[in-house]
This record gives C-alpha cells, sequence and structure tokens, in this order.
C-alpha cells in the first residue's frame, strides 16, 4: 500500500511540476518586450475590410458602407520606427435620400507616405500605430445622368492595429484607421463646398517579413 501511495504521489508530483514549468514557459513566451521589429526588414501587407463614412457625404445623401484595399510597404530602420508607403483603394455607393435616386458611386485612391511606430511586443502579438499623409484622388461613377466631379484632396489617416506572428516571416493582421478626406464637387456645372468623405476603416490581412 505504501509503495502505491509513493508511486501515485511521485505521478502527481510529475504532473504539478509539468504545469508548473509549463505555466512559467507560457509566461515568459507572453512577456513584454521592447521593440516590435528587428532592424532593416522589409515588410508586405495586403489587407482588405470595409469602411463607413463619418457623417453624410453632402446634404440629403445617404452613402453605403464602400469596400476597402490596403496595400502596404514598409521599411524597419530600427526595433521601434518604420517608414514606407501606403496604397488604399475605396468605393462608396451614394443616393438621394429624398426623392430616392442611385447617383451612382464614389472612388477613393490614397497615396499615403507612412510612418510606424512598434514600441512593444507580446509574445507573437505586435501591437503598433502608424501615421499618413499624402494625396486621395477621387472620382465619380454616375448613374443617374448628373454629372459628378469629386475635388482630389489632402489625405491624413492615423491608423491602429496588431500582428500575430506565426512565423518570423509570416503574420495575420487587423486595424483600423482614420482617414480625413474632405474636399469639394462640381455637380451639373455647380460647386458644392460641402463634399466630404471622410471614413473609418477596418482591415483584415496578412503581412510578410524578410
Amino acid at each position: 500500500m505504501g509503495v502505491v501511495m509513493a508511486r501515485w504521489g511521485l505521478v502527481g508530483f510529475m504532473i504539478l511540476s509539468a504545469l508548473v514549468l509549463g505555466s512559467q514557459a507560457k509566461a515568459e513566451e507572453w512577456k513584454m518586450e521592447q521593440g516590435g521589429i528587428e532592424p532593416g526588414k522589409v515588410m508586405l501587407g495586403m489587407r482588405a475590410g470595409f469602411a463607413p463614412l463619418t457623417q453624410s457625404l453632402t446634404a440629403n445623401t445617404s452613402t453605403d458602407v464602400g469596400s476597402l484595399v490596403n496595400f502596404q510597404a514598409m521599411y524597419s530602420l530600427n526595433k521601434w520606427l518604420l517608414v514606407g508607403m501606403m496604397l488604399e483603394w475605396e468605393r462608396h455607393g451614394v443616393s438621394v435620400e429624398r426623392p430616392s435616386i442611385d447617383l451612382g458611386h464614389q472612388d477613393t485612391v490614397s497615396v499615403l507616405p507612412t510612418v510606424e511606430v512598434r514600441p512593444v511586443r507580446f509574445g507573437p502579438v505586435i501591437p503598433y500605430a502608424n501615421m499618413s499623409f499624402g494625396v486621395n484622388v477621387n472620382s465619380f461613377g454616375e448613374n443617374s445622368g448628373n454629372q459628378i466631379s469629386p475635388s482630389n484632396t489632402f489625405a491624413w489617416r492615423l491608423g491602429w492595429g496588431a500582428d500575430y506572428m506565426f512565423t518570423k516571416q509570416f503574420a495575420l493582421n487587423t486595424e483600423m484607421a482614420y482617414k480625413r478626406n474632405d474636399g469639394h464637387a462640381t455637380v451639373n456645372g455647380n460647386l458644392n463646398n460641402d463634399w466630404n468623405a471622410s471614413s473609418f476603416g477596418f482591415l483584415f490581412g496578412a503581412k510578410l517579413f524578410f
């Protein structure tokens, strides 16, 4: 009986030790580290998602939640700072509310020089924030016979998100961003100074690191 109890005690001790060591290893794996990337790395990203406008495009219009596609190329100068470029495409269907008329859709291509900071990492999770300044190239596809020409505008984009590193070369990514796109439009020869396509973007995709 004593031998059996000793054996079970030894098994219990081994199981408990394994659990303690596993918990310590897990805590070690997820500990906070300074810097979210190695210096001299090239990062390529492709994300897609959706973008609601922050307000009505202009008076008496309704705008749908738009499609969003984003390409990103960055270079890490050190452990926490990256510089590079984003190219983003966004489309919104636009209609008049009263009377109900489908006007068409606005397309925006944004060219965005970008700076990104990655101060820390938590195991495989790397949070970050980025800021971009550039230009929004706006165009309109008409469905109703109206002639609508939105202006190109100054672009300011502020984003924040996180990468989950599956390997040193591959990560899944999610990001939320605000983008300013406030200008004017010429509608049937008349100038409309109240034309604001600023939006919140929600992106999901993947990144490669070289």
